[in-house]
């Protein structure tokens, strides 16, 4: 079904194929009904051209000698065809069985046994200019365009293939490292949880250390549960339920389980206190809620913060500072200097490394630094917004950023390898820049020009040829003055062009009645008739090697 748009365009150029092919045929002489008829039969072509391209086609291509208006309504046949006719061997033979039918129709109309070959020629040529080439071209087009989208569709495949056997190999490592995971951190924090266990019932201790070593057991049972839940996230992929937005709670409960995202910065903040460091919580502004991801982001920020603090700033003063701002959350955790340099300390050296990445993954950024003083700040932003997770394919491997020059992203090229041209064509096609419009301007414009040429060609070829046939077929009025009835057949002959030409022909049998058994030369007369529609005439009749007759009349083409 065609939509509306396209069913205005196929009648708005159905009317005008109907003017064109009317118009042509009033300028040859045609009127009345006959107009009608040829642009009704245009018109209709004109809409079945995509539903029977090879049938109109064949059609319009032996009409065209018979029906002049049918010769512009030709180019329009043979450029559809060359898109529509299904399959390079049957586009052959109906572009050939087209052809062999349009010169069979010019010969018979035209049939003169001296002029076959001319008229073969010039038929041929016509062929070629107006309804090959344009088939070609559009032909051309139309594979180009399908293998372009075949080659986008292959490159979509292969992008998701490529996803799909990342995923799985992630999947994998993530699997191995859940297990390794579970069964040596599992092992050590069990032992660690017994032992303070153990010896939080121990009589000996003073009430100070039983609430210190209720602390260690407390933190050791958090950490338990805290590596469960990160071995299901990376063997399944999912993690725990999110405890209520801005709810005050412990760093970790008689249960094990512990606050996550915004919710447990408060019971960071308190179990540090009550290991003895001396940290101030803040919050300015109304609150907001995150997206779980940076939720989970804002908690990592400050669990890794505060161990830091721990570990390269033992008793210095820290604070914590949560801000809603109207476009971000921004968290800030700020440590004073140290008053020893740390002994022994143990740093991985991929904490605020994994800061900066997981704040990246969820559109924010971190921030960190010394201050003026000595000390250290950590500062996070994050958006309230969700955000798309980061491409699984890097844009070099990406064959749809591919061309010969670097592609620029994030603020960097990106080097790509060299491509060949049905690549380079496919990368300028699906960028859809300022190139690959110039590039189908500047290849429509090679197909336009190849076919202005192969036309010009033609024209040359048949004004050459009619300049000669002129010369072989026209006479001015002087010369037939100047022949004498009863003059020599060779010596007339002689005098007077051969006459075996396209252009007198369809001037035999027209006239006066010729004497009965002669042999007349007709040629046309240089000078214009009275009207459009006539054409002056020389009649030269010859009888037993005699000229026995000469007249000179108009005849209607």
């Amino acid at each position: 079904m065609w939509s509306r748009r396209r069913a205005a365009g196929e009648a708005v150029l159905a009317v005008v194929m109907a003017l064109l092919a009317a118009g042509t045929e009033e300028l040859l002489g045609g009127e009345g009904w006959q107009l009608a008829g040829v642009a009704l039969a245009a018109a209709l072509l004109s809409l079945l051209r995509r539903r029977l391209p090879a049938t109109v086609l064949v059609v319009t291509g032996t009409l065209a000698p018979l029906v002049p208006g049918f010769l512009v309504l030709l180019i329009l046949v043979g450029w559809s065809a060359g898109r529509y006719v299904a399959g390079a061997g049957r586009a052959l033979v109906v572009f050939t069985v087209a052809y062999v039918l349009n010169l069979a129709t010019t010969l018979v109309e035209a049939w003169d046994l001296h002029r076959v070959l001319s008229l073969a020629l010039l038929s041929t040529l016509y062929y070629l200019a107006t309804t090959l080439a344009p088939g070609l071209a559009n032909r051309y087009w139309t594979q180009r365009r399908t293998l372009l989208h075949a080659l986008q569709e292959r490159n979509a495949q292969l992008l998701r293939e490529r996803a799909m056997v990342a995923g799985q190999a992630r999947l994998r490592e993530r699997q191995r490292i859940a297990q390794d995971m579970h069964d040596s951190l599992g092992h050590q924090l069990a032992l660690i949880s017994v032992h303070t266990g153990a010896l939080e019932v121990d009589r000996e201790l003073t009430d100070r250390q039983r609430e210190a070593v209720g602390v260690l057991r407390n933190a050791s049972v958090t950490a338990m549960h805290e590596l469960r839940e990160v071995v299901g996230i990376l063997r399944d992929g999912i993690e725990a339920p999110a405890e209520p937005p801005h709810r005050a709670v412990r760093a970790g409960d008689e249960s094990g389980r512990a606050a996550r995202g915004t919710a447990g910065i408060e019971g960071l903040v308190e179990a540090a206190r009550s290991a003895g460091t001396q940290v101030e919580l803040r919050r300015i502004g109304e609150y907001q809620p995150l997206p779980p991801a940076a939720d989970h982001a804002a908690y990592r920020i400050v669990q890794e913060a505060l161990t830091n603090a721990y570990k390269h700033a033992p008793g210095a003063l820290i604070g914590v500072e949560l801000r809603y701002e109207p476009d971000s959350f921004v968290v800030e955790i700020v440590n004073e200097a140290a008053g020893a340099a740390p002994q022994d300390v143990v740093s991985g050296g991929q904490g605020l490394t994994g800061l900066h990445e997981r704040a990246r993954l969820v559109g924010g950024m971190v921030h960190t630094g010394p201050t003026d003083d000595g000390g250290f700040r950590v500062a996070g932003v994050l958006p309230y917004g969700v955000v798309e997770a980061a491409p699984l394919v890097d844009a070099a491997d990406d064959f749809r950023q591919q061309s010969t020059a670097p592609v620029v992203r994030h603020g960097g090229p990106v080097a790509v390898g060299p491509a060949d041209f049905t690549e380079r064509e496919l990368a300028m096609a699906l960028r859809g820049g300022g190139r690959s419009r110039s590039g189908g301007v500047a290849l429509g414009c090679g197909i336009a020009f190849a076919a202005l040429v192969l036309l010009m060609v033609a024209a040359g070829f048949g004004i050459y040829f009619m300049v000669g046939s002129l010369k072989e077929g026209m006479i001015d009025p002087a010369q037939y003055d100047a022949v004498k009835v009863g003059t020599a057949e060779r010596e007339v002959r002689d005098k007077l062009p051969s006459g075996d030409t396209v252009t007198t022909a369809g001037l035999h049998g027209k006239g006066p009645a010729e004497p009965a058994g002669s042999k007349c030369l007709v040629l046309m007369s240089s000078e214009m008739g009275d009207s459009f529609e006539t054409e002056p005439v020389f009649r030269f009749c010859f009888k037993d090697g005699k000229l026995i007759e000469k007249k000179s009349y108009e005849v209607k083409r």
